[in-house]
């Protein structure tokens, strides 16, 4: 029997991914659950297991492919045997270079470059990671005799350098543009004061970290307050479907966190229902997971809010964009002391800007105000969050 391996919903508006390498080949074995291919989203990488244990019969996309939610990309025959491994020695010479384990290049650009006699060892890969992609082995050609000793100097590199974008930052590209061109964007700024929290975290650090063995950070105080924000403004915490809006009453709060491909953004489920101790565990896990490279498409999906901190960068001030169909993100910034005046008299306070970018479609501006508000008051009185009010 075939089976058919189709690319899963990975997110509410991701439509297509890119195939970033192929794990298996034709041919191989795989058993349930074992990852056959990797592919990019503009949001994290991620590997698509096999729904059945088997023998790949087909792959469909060459790396470097952009395919949509649900296309089909493979296909298993269920319980069927690997052939012996020694079919590959009947292979051309040209065969041992292609299929080496060292060589970045998928199943189509192997057969390309066996047809060709290219040496893959040879070919520069243009594709994510340095894939070798079809396009790179029709380009190159076979191996040359080796140069003359005397060979004329290299030329200095002129002053504009060209490099395609990578099919992930194309997608991100695109996806930026659309976000700003089917939303109402607009972005409403505040100041807040971090004295209170940094004091609060200063004097029960040591205890804190004892008792759960985890820092308290600042994310922890902007998760909790943004969260009661929600719940006090729910526009902000929608999202639009047709002529709709739909209000959520669960508070799923997206961290955009460091990954080896760039920003992501992770979710942070049911948030309002965990401790200060249990939040600061659960950014912390996505944190390492994400710079491990092991998030999965559940840790993206049904996100509600965003939260990014782009003062861990040193930014002062930015305007984040919205994550559709979220219709609000909050951005956080650096901490700078700066002079302020306090009870009319000048004093020097630890100050931070933050950022609320919505969608005025939903969200009115006296409604965004308000919530950026309340954030300010409960990050400048943290004991706010501890009694609700």
């Amino acid at each position: 029997m075939s089976v058919d391996v189709e690319i899963p919903k990975i997110g509410e508006s991701i439509t297509t991914v890119f195939i970033a390498s192929w794990l298996k080949q034709p041919g191989d074995s795989v058993a349930v659950g074992e990852s056959i291919l990797e592919v990019d989203s503009d949001k994290a990488s991620m590997e698509i297991p096999s729904p059945v244990a088997g023998v790949i019969t087909e792959v469909m996309g060459e790396e470097g492919d952009e395919v949509d939610i649900g296309s089909v990309v493979a296909r298993i025959k269920e319980g069927a045997v690997a052939a012996a491994p020694a079919v590959v020695a009947a292979a051309p010479a040209a065969e041992d270079a292609s299929s080496s384990d060292d060589v970045k290049a998928g199943p189509a650009a192997r057969q390309s470059a066996q047809k060709s006699h290219v040496d893959l060892n040879d070919v520069t890969g243009s594709g994510p990671r340095g894939r070798i992609t079809t396009g790179d082995v029709s380009k190159a050609k076979a191996p040359k005799a080796s140069a003359p000793a005397a060979s004329k100097p290299k030329a200095a590199p002129g002053r504009i350098e060209r490099v395609p974008m990578t099919p992930l930052r194309r997608t991100i590209a695109r996806r930026l543009v659309e976000a700003q061109q089917n939303a109402a964007l607009l972005t409403t700024f505040n100041e807040v004061d971090m004295t209170e929290v940094m004091a609060l975290r200063k004097q029960y650090q040591d205890i804190f970290v004892k008792k759960y063995d985890i820092k308290l950070g600042f994310m922890s105080f902007f998760t909790k307050a943004v969260i009661a924000a929600l719940q006090e403004f729910p526009a902000v915490n929608s999202e639009i479907d047709g002529t709709d809006i739909l209000y959520k009453h669960f508070y799923n709060i997206g961290m955009a966190v460091s990954g080896p491909k760039g920003l992501m953004v992770p979710v942070i489920r049911d948030a309002d229902q965990l401790s200060m101790a249990e939040t600061e565990q659960a950014i912390r896990d996505v944190a390492i997971k994400a710079r491990d490279g092991k998030l999965q498409i559940a840790d993206f999906q049904e996100g509600t809010f965003t939260i990014t901190n782009g003062g861990v960068f040193g930014s002062m001030m930015s305007t984040p964009i919205i994550n559709p169909p979220q219709v609000g993100i909050l951005g956080m910034h650096n901490i700078v002391k700066r002079a302020m005046v306090v009870n009319d008299e000048i004093v020097i306070r630890p100050m931070m800007y933050l950022a609320l970018s919505y969608d005025h479609r939903v969200i009115d501006g006296k409604g965004a105000v308000s919530f950026l508000v309340r954030v300010k008051q409960l990050i400048e009185d943290p004991r706010r969050l501890l009694i609700e009010i």
